[in-house]
């Protein structure tokens, strides 16, 4: 796991770690969480935040964190989106999904999409502290009963070419789904035209689209009723 510190506390089979963040709107679970992560990994410090800006905020110009713990059902996210930002800011840092949604296509979503682990909201605390030992072996967790599903290959590579984008790129994929032209994408974010068209180029190649309309489209499936096979 990143940004690890040894400690005299290994010598009696402890790991100490940096700080650790946990996005949830909801206090009493932050506030679990936070001696739950305490006690399994001994984190320096775990801070936390209601929505993902809020997070992001946080993150912005800190050291980053050894670990996140993230909700995807928040106030200001819609679907996969949350986790394909937050990996984008905290770079290598392991995110792991703390979710009360089980459906194996949001786990394999979430899994292509970056993260190090998922682990269902109702686990118990040792359920944590294998996720975290799971992560520390360079491993991907899994929860127990997790199937991937063979329907599911189209939906991942688009969660994937999703995850590619660069920050820039996702913000102005952002705006075009807001239904934007290049001149007021560049307005919004003081940069030039040529510019923007240069992005708007990259952004349907890694797509794999020819328009914006199908970039729009592609954008669309990370959402919950497009991961969700039950949803609509």
């Amino acid at each position: 796991m990143a940004h690890k510190s040894a400690t005299p506390d290994q010598a009696a089979g402890h790991t100490s770690y940096g700080w650790a963040l946990v996005v949830d709107d909801h206090p009493l679970f932050c506030d679990a969480l936070e001696l739950t992560l305490k006690s399994v990994a001994e984190f320096t410090a775990v801070k936390t935040a209601d929505c993902l800006e809020n997070a992001l905020t946080l993150l912005q110009g800190a050291e980053p964190p050894s670990l996140v713990i993230l909700d995807l059902n928040l106030p200001d996210v819609n679907g996969l989106d949350g986790l394909i930002r937050l990996k984008r800011q905290t770079d290598k840092t392991p995110v792991i999904i703390v979710s009360s949604m089980t459906d194996n296509a949001i786990i394999s979503g979430a899994i292509v999409a970056g993260a190090a682990g998922f682990v269902p909201k109702h686990s118990p605390r040792a359920v944590f502290k294998e996720a975290i030992d799971c992560i520390e072996r360079g491993e991907v967790y899994e929860p127990a009963g997790y199937v991937e599903s063979s329907t599911s290959t189209r939906r991942d590579e688009t969660v994937s070419r999703l995850s590619s984008l660069t920050n820039q790129q996702a913000r102005i994929l952002e705006l075009i789904c807001e239904g934007k032209l290049n001149k007021q994408i560049a307005f919004d974010l003081t940069i030039a035209e040529t510019t923007v068209k240069a992005h708007v180029t990259a952004i349907m190649r890694k797509l794999g689209v020819q328009s914006r309309t199908q970039a729009v489209l592609v954008a669309q499936d990370a959402r919950f009723a497009n991961v969700l096979p039950s949803a609509g």
